[in-house]
């Protein structure tokens, strides 16, 4: 089967084989390559040694950001959340039920937010000591870009917290270009190409230690994973971690390496992209994005509005033909994604579209005029 999706991606065979094996996470042998992900993500970040410490969390790409947002922006503290995806307003709930301010700063979900709509909102509201942004927004394929968004937050003196959950190791980020980041979050399963399952914040070492008490949850606090490694080393976890997920993460990092690193993932992620792009306007349907907006890591496609397409059927139909795609949209209008990342090539994105086509015919849709 070609999976699709977002995330949890496809995964190579050695990253999967990696799984059979069990583990447990306080033996020996274990400790000390659980040890080496956190210094190999580290690096992947930007984050230099002493300054920058990598600090995981079991579960998926919420759990470590709301723990980012509950060590890093003190209680009832207000947060800058831009609000230009479904993503972007699931962080603006995930800060509200932190017990945190938030104040929405809302966008079409077809663009990017820009510097000068930060730096507005910022000059309007001195209490907004943080500002945390989606790097990709997974509904539709738009990208905050970093380098923009980053400028606009250190001009005014604020912090940021960087949600790169769907874009880590794929577009560019380094902890070192941007100071005013208290961390960069992301997830094992997405542009890493790992199994699902475990969380990694990025996170400045002087701004952990000026956290403490923040909290408010021992299970989300990213200070006591700190505290923690310093007492029982990097190589330790607090509480029962996924441990064959982790091993399999290191083989998925091997195989990072291998292909090139983050430069290498990226350009095949954006042929990937420019060939489904390309493919779905050749089939008569229309993406959901200008081409100029069009991130690397999904294409989001208005759905036609024919009577006889039914979202739930062409995700049927696709499967039959072992093409798996999302069964939801997260947009504005009615739309189907389709992911581009995992271990997934050109050539089978080409195959994927050619897959569409067929569909699309099997259901009578041969009339695709957006909805």
């Amino acid at each position: 089967m070609l999976l699709l999706i977002p995330g949890p991606v496809r995964t190579h065979p050695d990253t999967r084989a990696a799984m059979a094996a069990d583990v447990a996470p306080w033996d020996n042998d274990f400790r000390p390559v659980y040890a080496d992900i956190r210094e190999r993500v580290r690096r992947i970040a930007g984050g230099a040694a002493g300054e920058h410490a990598t600090l995981p969390l079991q579960g998926c790409g919420h759990f470590i950001l709301e723990a980012a947002v509950r060590t890093f922006v003190p209680a009832g503290g207000r947060v800058l959340v831009p609000t230009n995806g479904a993503y972007g307003q699931r962080a603006a709930r995930l800060v509200r039920e932190a017990g945190r301010q938030v104040m929405a700063l809302p966008g079409s979900d077809t663009r990017p937010t820009t510097a000068a709509e930060i730096a507005a909102a910022l000059e309007a509201d001195a209490a907004i000591g943080h500002v945390l942004v989606v790097h990709h927004e997974t509904g539709s394929g738009v990208v905050n870009d970093p380098e923009v968004i980053g400028a606009a937050v250190r001009a005014a003196g604020r912090r940021l917290l960087f949600d790169s959950v769907s874009a880590f190791g794929a577009l560019p980020f380094s902890m070192a270009d941007h100071p005013e980041c208290d961390a960069v979050v992301f997830t094992s399963g997405k542009c890493l190409e790992g199994m699902p399952g475990i969380g990694f914040a990025v996170a400045r070492v002087d701004r952990v230690l000026e956290c403490e008490g923040n909290a408010g949850s021992w299970s989300f606090d990213l200070n006591d994973v700190y505290t923690h490694a310093l007492r029982s080393g990097w190589g330790s976890f607090r509480f029962t971690p996924p441990a064959q997920a982790l091993r399999a993460f290191s083989v998925a990092l091997d195989l990072y390496e291998r292909e090139g690193g983050q430069k290498a993932r990226l350009a095949r992620y954006a042929e990937n992209a420019r060939v489904l792009y390309d493919g779905v306007l050749g089939l008569g349907l229309r993406p959901y994005l200008e081409r100029r907006h069009q991130g690397p890591v999904i294409v989001t496609v208005h759905q036609p509005r024919h009577p006889a397409f039914a979202l739930q059927r062409f995700v049927d139909e696709l499967k039959k033909r072992g093409v798996l795609i999302s069964n939801f949209g997260c947009t504005e209008a009615p739309t189907f994604r389709v992911g581009c990342i995992g271990a997934v090539t050109p050539a089978e994105m080409r195959a994927a579209v050619a897959a569409m086509g067929d569909a699309l015919d099997a259901m009578g849709v041969r009339e695709r005029v957006a909805a």
